[in-house]
């Protein structure tokens, strides 16, 4: 799967590769300190928010808190 923003694909790649060694030959044997991947997440991330920023969506939505209150209990707009 793509990211976001065609420049992101590249760093999108890097860190889901390096996710999945650390997951696989790290995180499930038992290492759950190390992390080698952090600063390719933070990368990826930082490109991530850019394209967004640029593409202008808006993310408030999904920002929203809305358990616990009334909005809750509302169907989705549109429905």
């Amino acid at each position: 799967m793509n990211s976001i923003g065609p420049e992101c694909n590249d760093l999108k790649k890097e860190y889901d590769a390096c996710f999945n060694v650390w997951y696989s030959e790290s995180y499930l044997k038992g290492d759950h300190k190390s992390d080698p991947c952090s600063e390719l997440l933070k990368s990826y991330r930082t490109c991530v928010l850019k394209a967004i920023k640029e593409r202008n969506i808006d993310l408030s939505e999904i920002e929203a808190n809305i358990l616990g209150t009334e909005r809750e209990k509302q169907p989705p707009p549109g429905r």
